[in-house]
């Protein structure tokens, strides 16, 4: 009983040093820096020079697929192995390991979407220094010198990129501890009766193999320790945090020891690049010298701070590189701690260069490098090796409503109602983790939601839904089905010996089950099916917070390092866990639908390849000007790594917005890719009809204007998910030789044709946006005011203001008649919008499906259509003529701007027959409207102008 006693006194402290963290600015002493981790401080010690490595090229085999080479460490002699990899797509892979490690290392599986295909590499010219190797084509050449080992990746003349130029290559390789000679010695004892056994007993052909094992590794042993006296190997010498590390109160054993990588790349002409989120900083990484490198290690970070390399909830270990002549990328598939310094200078000749230095404490070098040349060429070489963007369900794509928590049933029901009563459409309400029975999620707390399914059916009979949350730390209580069968099972992620790894989150004591079991995934997405997951239906959807993870009570909020799942330490895995989290859940919505239905979840976490699971969202931010500045990089650095469907706490998670921030967080939420509004439990609450009538009025227009480009939304998340170009775009992606665009980061391009410039200082009178492109022009959505290309433009603004602009010669097509949620739009009609480019010519599409199954993809049920302004002419083909898909939707009116007023316009229908259009030309703003075509949106039809 006292020990009970004690542990919910610890509880209580935990939780309440939680809550009194939430009021200020977050406490960076509970997180390491560089110099706090042993691995990271010991890596960066290590300066440019003279690499200690060379390349054995005696030991150079080329097969169909790639090139092996070994790679002598001349300070200790130990031997790595070098493979190269020629990939379709214009990409090199390099993967470097132990040549005989004394155990595995840790390969990062399932985030690869397949083993990627290789094309044929070519010896072009070799000698005793160096090999020179075909990448295609004459001037693609990769020539991999010996002493000291470095590679180049040339095209003609140019050097594009140097592997181990500064010499930092460095690979610890795994050993035995020095001082525990006993141990050894106790160890060879029994590794010799076990021999003895094998040969006098009948022990199972597994032991046998065991035994030999162990053998091989006995000699691998003698071998290192024989090559040593030969080669007069220097003696490594143990330094403090190699075997065990202590942070704060929190102890590390390391009994693999030291295992960390490092690899440094060159990238000559090179002065901007990008990526590697998520961090709260600038679209455009800094140099890192004399401070921290950028960390990728998911964490729970209360309230950030904002230009601040530190960790936060999410890594993607992706790095893009331009100039106005190439844009390059690099993958670094590694899935421990990892910290990534970033030096920009000039390099010998005086031309610009950026230096990348990846240090990861465990694992293997596998690197991927991403030749473009075009921003879309590295979006497609990646996608290709890790997954598009999942084409989430329409009704994602709408406005959210979250708050920490909608109290009951009546609570929901009321704020529910209260969007209809002031005629502000919505598509999901949200329940924290208030809704549960004491936090055991998969369950609803029976006096607050005692009939969910009435709540749900109320909810559906709008065509609305609802996300539920779902963390991955469960309660152990023995009355908790969920938590009985994952023990039962042996699910749970273990500790160091080998009991269940138990820690503190919001149920109290709490279980993490290891989702890089596939077997315990599978179970996990069982428990979604409607008659597990009592109270569910199929209009639940699904949240995963806290999947860093978080553990209250651990090393920096999170797990010990010392975990274990199977035979790897969580150290190994750590970045991975939020990823399986995610796509355990996923699976599972899909599975409850018989596979019909697509998936909607949000994660906190994440890895490289989530996209392919769903939507992330930028964690605990605050309500601070500088939050709102902050949500537009940070989207646009995940986009550009994949992660498209992103975005930010509207109004900001902690503390109390003003009118004014909550009123421009709207309009800037509006128009980011996930459009979500939350706040904190103890915030006051904040409906968007709280503020007064005028505030109300601005926010309903706000999320008005969302709704009526639906349309325009779904299709960039098409085309996302089949070429795995980024939704929410950086202005450089699309103007890649314009050097003003390359360091914007206070607006952004929705797909190629819409540009924002969200207002975001308070008490703004005005905004300066960049129009890019020499020669474009760009309309002003609202007024159709015409503007020139290439020009910073001063834009007066009010409290109404939402600064966005139509490319010329684009055609977007919105529905203008917003109702209480999406589905209930589903048949209204389009209205285009035609912006004429200089030459007076547009085009667009329209993308049309049923909006939530997988019918578009596995029944070609879709609708995929080219609209297209030219010669006077308005036209509509069919860009997919074998799909086929129903649609009562017309199209309603057509808006041209830049137009000239005509004498006639005639309607020209699939069937031949020509009838005349309506139109109105308001010569102020050279808007031309042709009222009520009435043609279907999914038919073949011409507008002629006269």
């Amino acid at each position: 009983m006292a020990s009970f006693i004690e542990r919910m006194c610890l509880y209580r402290v935990l939780v309440l040093s939680v809550f009194l963290s939430i009021t200020q600015a977050v406490d960076r002493s509970n997180f390491k820096t560089c110099d706090q981790s042993a691995f990271c401080s010991r890596q960066r010690a290590m300066k440019p020079g003279q690499s200690s490595y060379t390349a054995l090229l005696e030991t150079l085999e080329l097969s169909d697929s790639h090139l092996t080479v070994q790679l002598l460490n001349n300070n200790n002699k130990v031997l790595l192995l070098l493979e190269l990899y020629r990939l379709q797509g214009n990409m090199t892979r390099v993967k470097i390991n132990e040549l005989k490690p004394i155990k595995p290392r840790y390969e990062v599986p399932d985030v690869l979407i397949t083993d990627p295909p290789t094309e044929l590499m070519s010896v072009l010219a070799q000698d005793e220094h160096r090999v020179v190797l075909s990448l295609g084509g004459e001037d693609w050449r990769l020539i991999l010198s010996a002493q000291p080992f470095r590679l180049d990746i040339m095209e003609g003349p140019q050097v594009l990129l140097s592997l181990n130029s500064r010499g930092l290559l460095a690979f610890e390789q795994l050993r035995i501890r020095k001082d525990t000679i006993s141990h050894k010695i106790s160890s060879t004892v029994g590794s010799m009766w076990d021999k003895i056994k094998s040969v006098f007993s009948s022990k199972s052909q597994t032991d046998t193999e065991e035994a030999g094992e162990k053998e091989d590794t006995e000699k691998h042993d003698k071998e290192k320790v024989s090559e040593g006296e030969e080669e007069e190997a220097e003696e490594e010498v143990d330094q403090p945090g190699m075997w065990e590390e202590t942070f704060k109160t929190h102890a590390d054993t390391k009994p693999n020891g030291p295992s960390s990588i490092s690899l440094d790349f060159s990238l000559p002409g090179v002065e901007h690049v990008y990526g590697i989120p998520e961090h709260a900083d600038g679209l455009k990484l800094k140099n890192t010298d004399g401070g921290d490198p950028y960390r990728l290690y998911n964490l729970d970070v209360f309230q950030y701070e904002l230009f601040n390399p530190m960790a936060l909830y999410g890594a993607v270990p992706v790095l893009l590189s331009h100039n106005t002549h190439r844009t390059m990328g690099l993958f670094w598939l590694n899935a421990a701690e990892t910290w990534v310094d970033v030096s920009s200078g000039q390099g010998s000749s005086e031309v610009p260069q950026t230096d990348v230095r990846w240090i990861s404490e465990s694992g293997i070098i596998d690197v991927f490098i991403m030749l473009g040349p075009r921003p879309n060429d590295v979006f497609t070489q990646y996608s290709s090796l890790t997954g598009t963007q999942a084409f989430p369900p329409l009704s994602s794509l709408a406005y959210h409503q979250c708050r920490w928590n909608y109290n009951d049933q009546e609570d929901v029901s009321a704020v529910d109602q209260g969007f209809d009563e002031h005629d502000i459409p919505y598509d999901f309400i949200w329940l924290d983790i208030e809704h549960t029975d004491g936090k055991r999620y998969f369950t609803w707390d029976n006096n607050k939601f005692p009939q969910p399914k009435d709540m749900l059916q109320g909810l559906l009979d709008k065509r609305r839904k609802m996300v539920t949350i779902v963390d991955p730390h469960i309660k152990v209580d023995s009355s908790y089905k969920i938590h009985t069968e994952i023990r039962s099972r042996g699910y749970y992620i273990k500790n160091k010996d080998g009991g269940d790894y138990e820690g503190w989150c919001w149920p109290g004591n709490a279980g993490y089950p290891d989702f890089t079991n596939p077997e315990m995934r599978k179970w996990w997405a069982s428990m979604f099916a409607y008659d597990q997951y009592e109270g569910s239906m199929e209009n639940l959807y699904t949240w995963n917070d806290m999947n860093e993870p978080s553990v209250f009570n651990g090393p920096e909020v999170t797990m010990h390092k010392d975990a274990l799942h199977g035979p790897w330490e969580h150290r190994d895995i750590h970045n991975l866990y939020g990823f399986y989290v995610q796509m355990a859940t996923a699976e599972g919505q899909i599975q409850r639908s018989g596979g019909l239905e697509r998936p909607f979840v949000l994660t906190r976490a994440f890895f490289a390849g989530s996209q392919r699971y769903g939507a992330v969202w930028t964690g605990d931010n605050a309500a601070e000007w500088g939050h709102l500045k902050m949500s537009i990089p940070m989207c646009l650095s995940l986009g550009l790594v994949g992660i498209s469907f992103c975005g930010a706490d509207v109004g900001g998670f902690f503390k109390t917005p003003s009118a004014e921030l909550l009123v421009r967080w709207y309009q800037a939420g509006a128009y980011q890719p996930f459009f979500r509004a939350h706040a904190h439990l103890d915030t006051p609450r904040r409906e968007p009809w709280l503020f007064g009538p005028d505030n109300t009025a601005l926010i309903r227009e706000a999320v008005r204007q969302r709704y009526t480009l639906l349309p325009y939304w779904y299709l960039q998340f098409y085309h996302a998910q089949r070429t795995g170009q980024p939704v929410m775009r950086p202005l450089w992606v699309e103007y890649p030789e314009d050097i003003a665009t390359f360091s914007i980061d206070n607006e952004f391009l929705i797909g190629r044709d819409l540009l924002v410039h969200p207002v975001t200082d308070e008490r703004s009178s005005g905004v300066t946006a960049y129009l890019p492109g020499n020669g474009e022009v760009w309309y002003d959505v609202h007024t159709f005011q015409r503007h020139d290309g290439a020009q910073n433009l001063s834009i007066p603004v009010t409290m109404s203001s939402i600064p966005v602009f139509q490319r010329g010669g684009s055609i977007i097509c919105r529905k203008n008649r917003v109702r209480r949620s999406s589905s209930c739009m589903e048949n209204d009609p389009y209205t285009l919008y035609v912006a004429l480019d200089s030459q007076g010519n547009a085009e667009g599409e329209i993308y049309i499906d049923d909006g939530h199954t997988f019918k578009h993809k596995t029944d070609k049920q879709f609708i995929h259509r080219r609209l297209s302004f030219t010669a006077n002419s308005l036209s509509s083909s069919d860009l997919s003529p074998d799909s086929q898909f129903p649609t009562a939707s017309w199209v309603e009116q057509v808006n041209i701007l830049g137009a000239q007023k005509p004498d006639a316009v005639t309607l020209t229908a699939t069937d031949g027959g020509e009838s005349s259009v309506e139109f109105e030309f308001d010569p102020d703003t050279a808007v031309l409207t042709l009222r009520k075509p009435g043609v279907n949106a999914g038919v073949n039809w011409t507008l002629h102008l006269r």
